[in-house]
């Protein structure tokens, strides 16, 4: 049985408004103890760690079979459907070509004053690590979405670690994915065992600079632990969905749209803001004749009863400062003049607009990346893109005379800091001449 009614934003009480903000982020404090115990053993002992644990899937294990062999890829492309590669290569394609387009110009420099030229390179990392979750679920559209972005910005080596099977076999459709996307090593590792391994390195799995990809409260343990030692990408939680819709929204596909994001898992948030209240009555009871003949039926009630709500504001503006407050990962804008609405929006990880641009077009071949911040951490993050993957340090070079320009208000600085040889350095270039 489903509990959803309809609520007014005006009227969310306190406590009913911050749990609709906190949704059901990842909490990973009661793991955290038990995962440092495993990051620090791969860390000191390297490969034997991993294959203690993975002995599950295999007896008799050596290094040998943490890595996907070019015979398994082969093997991997034989035996998935072609029209599901086909697939693959379409997404990967919209992929890249979103992806390529992100890339800034290069180096650039001004002038900022006579005789002081400054700038900024642009570097790609040297290696990144892309953990692909495994286990009951496959995601060789995760796999597409973290390699390729790595290889558009140019990084030279990218390796990829996904949970083997029973047989220590990976499944065939993320081993060609990987492939695809230009993966250069697949290792058959789960888990913080393979978080660690990327983060540290081991006899067979080389240290990367940055970890990238979702996972679950072991893996989003893993990667806080090791932040630092190399970089990571902002912790994902439980995925989330908001549509914004008025009275031109079309009750049906506002209901599956609501649905299909409620599928996710137990933790799944599902919110519908509308200002045509007859639409939300009829939201409502679509999803509630669906919800007797769909799958899943489990997942749907958890993440549809705790965490999910159908919102009616008095009008677009308090819509929309609901919605910036919340932050969610997607959003859909469905309304008459869904571009008039877009620039009002501060926060969200992906925006989609108009009645035929629903949440699973993003996730999967839009090319749009779907590694996106969740828990309201929109506010300070963004997806996955080519930036996570570049460096950009800056330069400058200064004449004598620009740095005569500069002189006497950094020595001002300088001495106001209490750092008089940082003065010096500056004052020395001039006292012999």
């Amino acid at each position: 049985m489903i509990t959803l009614a309809l609520e007014s934003i005006r009227n969310l009480s306190p406590e009913r408004r911050q749990a609709l903000m906190k949704r059901s982020s990842l909490d990973v404090t009661a793991v955290l103890d038990d995962i440092k115990k495993i990051v620090q053993e791969v860390r000191q002992h390297g490969d034997r760690i991993a294959l203690d644990f993975h002995r599950q899937y295999k007896d008799d294990i050596s290094s040998a079979d943490l890595v996907a062999s070019e015979a398994e890829i082969r093997a991997a492309y034989e035996s998935i459907d072609p029209k599901l590669l086909d697939a693959l290569k379409l997404a990967a394609a919209n992929i890249e070509k979103f992806h390529r387009a992100q890339l800034d110009r290069g180096m650039w420099a001004i002038e900022v004053q006579p005789g002081i030229l400054a700038g900024r390179l642009q570097r790609p990392l040297d290696r990144v690590g892309c953990y692909i979750p495994g286990g009951l679920a496959k995601y060789p559209s995760t796999v597409l979405m973290t390699i390729i972005p790595a290889r558009v910005a140019g990084v030279s080596e990218i390796i990829a670690c996904t949970p083997p099977d029973q047989g220590m076999t990976a499944n065939p459709t993320t081993l060609a994915a990987a492939h695809l996307a230009g993966a250069t090593n697949i290792y058959k590792i789960g888990g913080p065992w393979a978080v660690a391994s990327m983060a540290y390195g081991t006899e067979t799995v080389p240290q990367v600079d940055k970890i990238v990809g979702p996972g679950n409260k072991y893996v989003t343990a893993a990667k806080l632990l090791v932040f630092g030692e190399v970089g990571i990408d902002s912790p994902a939680g439980p995925s989330e969905a908001l549509i914004l819709a008025d009275e031109s929204a079309e009750a049906r596909l506002v209901a599956i749209d609501f649905l299909s994001q409620a599928e996710h898992d137990p933790d799944a948030a599902a919110v519908l803001v509308t200002t045509w209240e007859p639409l939300a009555h009829r939201v409502i009871d679509l999803i509630k004749e669906e919800f007797h003949n769909l799958p899943r039926q489990e997942i749907l009630k958890s993440a549809i009863n705790h965490h999910s709500a159908v919102l009616l504001a008095h009008n677009l503006d308090e819509a929309i400062d609901f919605v910036n407050h919340y932050a969610p990962e997607h959003l859909q804008i469905i309304t008459r003049e869904p571009f008039a609405v877009l620039p009002r929006i501060r926060h969200a990880g992906s925006i989609f607009l108009g009645m035929y641009a629903p949440v699973p077009v993003g996730d999967y071949a839009s090319g749009t990346n779907h590694v996106l911040p969740t828990g309201r951490t929109a506010r300070m993050f963004s997806g996955l893109s080519v930036d996570d993957f570049i460096k950009k340090p800056t330069f400058q070079h200064l004449t004598k005379e620009g740095l005569k320009s500069l002189k006497d208000a950094v020595v001002r600085l300088a001495e106001a800091e209490g750092l008089p040889i940082h003065a010096r350095a500056v004052a020395e270039r001039f006292r012999y001449v």
